[in-house]
């Protein structure tokens, strides 16, 4: 009885319209998908709340969009690549936020198209993948806690080049500078070292030999983060 008013504009008595049970059982379908994608993301995951609410409803969008371009899936997939863009024009997301984002965008393609079974078994398997994965910690360094970003405060007066290279040599397996910054109306120089501590017990006495180079100026110590993580 309500199917008059669900009809589009330009539809013909040619063109199949979606039934409002239909359209309603693969929404939910959706929604139920992006809920279970996300509370498998937050395992072992550092997140944002915006983006887990975001996931969860990715799949009932482009569950929607695929429907109303009616099974045409090239326009469907074009239109719905769009959201996925939106997230990353100007933030930087890592490799685990774009997969989670294609396993959203696919559980709503798969839901659009009317095969809610195989959505439901792809969804349930690629929540496994991940969990079984986090569970593992699949990937992950060894020894992650040996590599340490500091940044050392050095006067102008300093040359900053191989300042440090001896006591880097004596405390760490390897080590580069990353950045040179000044600060303090070019007073000072703000060094940035990628290192790996040979003994992660020396770090403190590493410390206190720096801080007799550059005067005692400010020191920071911080893990190391993965930028190649980031796409």
């Amino acid at each position: 009885m309500l199917e008059p008013l669900f009809r589009g504009l330009f539809d013909s008595d040619l063109v199949v319209v979606i039934s409002v049970a239909d359209f309603l059982l693969c929404m939910g379908t959706s929604l139920i998908l992006g809920f279970l994608l996300s509370f498998a993301y937050m395992v072992r995951t550092r997140y944002t709340k915006s983006f887990v609410i975001t996931l969860a409803l990715l799949p009932a969008v482009v569950c929607v969009v695929i429907m109303m371009v009616n099974g045409n899936v090239g326009t469907g997939v074009a239109v719905a690549g769009t959201f996925s863009l939106v997230r990353f024009r100007s933030v930087p997301g890592t490799a685990k936020e774009i997969c989670a984002l294609f396993l959203a965008m696919g559980a709503g393609l798969i839901t659009g198209m009317g095969y809610l079974a195989f959505a439901l078994l792809f969804t349930v398997i690629m929540c496994a993948m991940l969990l079984l994965c986090s569970q593992l910690d699949f990937g992950a360094q060894k020894n992650r806690e040996t590599y340490k970003t500091f940044t050392v405060t050095i006067p102008e007066d300093l040359d900053y080049t191989g300042v440090f290279d001896d006591i880097f040599q004596e405390y760490t397996l390897s080590h580069h500078l990353a950045c040179v910054k000044t600060t303090n109306m070019g007073s000072l120089f703000r060094l940035t070292y990628y290192v790996t501590l040979r003994d992660i017990g020396k770090e403190k006495e590493m410390i206190d030999k720096i801080r007799c180079r550059n005067g005692n100026l400010e020191i920071s110590v911080s893990q190391q983060e993965t930028i190649a993580a980031e796409l």
